[in-house]
């Protein structure tokens, strides 16, 4: 009953791993620990010099430039991936985009590209890369939510409701693909310092850097946890509020955050 949800990744050295979103923050953070713990990676993000610096740390490194907004950019670069490594191992899903934003202030445009980079892009390359996973029995994906899709927040109206929506998905990827041998992680932080949180105009609670979120996705990992939240200091409480009913649940925000 208490067994790990998934099979715990530990030992990372040979294990052949597509970060999507790694030229900074969080992901930059993850692919310098995974690239010291000998993994082969293949780094992708829009930044082609970013990455090129990056890969440069490691000789098992490789750059993987693409747009996850392009319709066919994740299959393309998953079929690469595959003809190059002949599989993949794990893929880790965090290019997330980010704006602050109140209800009277949405843009459709706006929308539209968050929606693409937050959703649709980690369910694209889900598309992608399952068939493989699945003949062989094995691999995990990781895909990075926020403690924002837990209930509604002000400031979140867009990016709040795209993380929502990653948190169903993966849950119920994990059953339908757990029985046939995957692991699948999700992962909400909290407040991470990242050049996307650098545009809030607010207090953020408990906030950590880049290195101390990548190395509790790690721990979670070596866990086999399903859900990674952190730091629980934190998380700990918006999963309390979870539990609210609403009357007290939209009381107890508009007190937190005088909004």
């Amino acid at each position: 009953m208490f067994a790990p949800l998934n099979p715990p990744l530990a030992d990372w050295s040979g294990k052949r791993v597509w970060l999507i979103g790694a030229s900074s923050g969080i992901g930059e953070a993850l692919a310098r620990r995974l690239m010291a713990q000998g993994a082969r990676v293949a780094l992708s993000a829009r930044s082609a010099d970013k990455l090129a610096a990056l890969c440069s740390v490691s000789a098992q490194a490789a750059a993987l430039p693409l747009d996850v907004a392009e319709p066919d950019a994740l299959a393309d670069a998953a079929a690469t991936l595959t003809a190059r490594w002949g599989g993949i191992d794990v893929v880790l899903f965090v290019a997330a985009r980010y704006q602050a934003v109140r209800a009277w202030e949405l843009d459709p445009a706006d929308i539209d590209a968050t929606l693409n980079t937050n959703v649709a892009a980690v369910m694209k390359g889900c598309a992608a890369v399952l068939p493989g996973m699945l003949a062989a029995q094995s691999g995990a994906l990781v895909i990075l939510s926020s403690v924002a899709g837990y209930r509604g927040l002000p400031k979140a109206i867009i990016y709040g409701a795209t993380k929502a929506a990653l948190i169903n998905f993966a849950e119920t990827l994990f059953m339908d693909v757990r029985p046939r041998g995957l692991g699948v992680h999700l992962v909400c932080p909290g407040f991470v310092e990242t050049p996307l949180t650098a545009q809030n105009d607010f207090k953020m609670p408990a906030l950590i850097t880049a290195d101390e979120a990548a190395g509790h996705i790690l721990n979670g990992l070596a866990r086999g946890d399903f859900h990674i939240h952190f730091p629980r200091r934190f998380t700990r409480w918006l999963l309390l509020l979870r539990l609210l009913p609403y009357r007290l649940y939209f009381a107890a925000v508009r007190r937190m955050t005088g909004l």
